[in-house]
């Protein structure tokens, strides 16, 4: 299992303060796939660039599709521009591949938040989540999950650390890019209304 795949499973069995949106997911599950080629790897960073290195498959089709999808020609591609290129529309392609999986005839799956774990995948990103293993629990944390997060990952490499505070800065971006749309789309009602 990648730790894409675990992060999702993650955000659909454990409580968090709020909903994930699928744009948050989208983009920290782009950074578990670059942490996942930092780990294989079939890239490595320089400063804040990804540099491509071996591309050894990994058996997983969504992760060899990222390690496709890697820049390969210089000056790369920055951390922060590949979580919103990779991540774009990122959450629905997971989703879609593992209902493939179940129609496929593999163990059925429950798709609802706080279903049972009913499948050896499930089992094992809720061993993963339970270890805390620093990357996944990164991750979570950045999309506020647990609701009671304050998770310091610790043990991490530095590139790892600039994944994460990647996607920390990614998701702070589209937060405030919600917010202004909300406070737009508010004076616009207002303007509308008029006495």
């Amino acid at each position: 299992m990648t730790t894409a795949r675990d992060l999702l499973f993650v955000s659909l069995d454990v409580r968090s303060a709020r909903p994930v949106e699928r744009g948050d997911l989208s983009l920290a599950l782009a950074g578990a796939e670059l942490a996942d080629l930092l780990g294989t790897e079939a890239v490595t960073l320089d400063d804040d660039r990804i540099v491509p290195g071996l591309a050894p498959a990994t058996g997983d089709r969504l992760l060899d599709e990222a390690a496709a999808a890697v820049v390969r020609q210089p000056p790369y591609e920055s951390v922060e521009d590949w979580l919103w290129r990779r991540g774009d529309g990122l959450a629905a392609a997971y989703a879609a591949a593992l209902e493939a999986e179940e129609r496929a005839g593999r163990p059925r799956r429950t798709w609802r938040r706080g279903a049972p774990a009913d499948s050896p995948a499930r089992h094992d990103a809720a061993a993963r989540w339970a270890s805390r293993e620093p990357v996944l629990a990164g991750l979570a944390a950045a999309l506020g999950i647990p609701e009671e997060t304050a998770v310091e990952p610790v043990d991490l490499t530095d590139d790892t650390e600039t994944v994460l505070a990647a996607v920390g800065g990614a998701l702070n971006e589209l937060e405030a890019v919600r917010q202004r749309r909300r406070i737009e789309d508010a004076a616009y009602d207002n303007v509308w209304r008029g006495p």
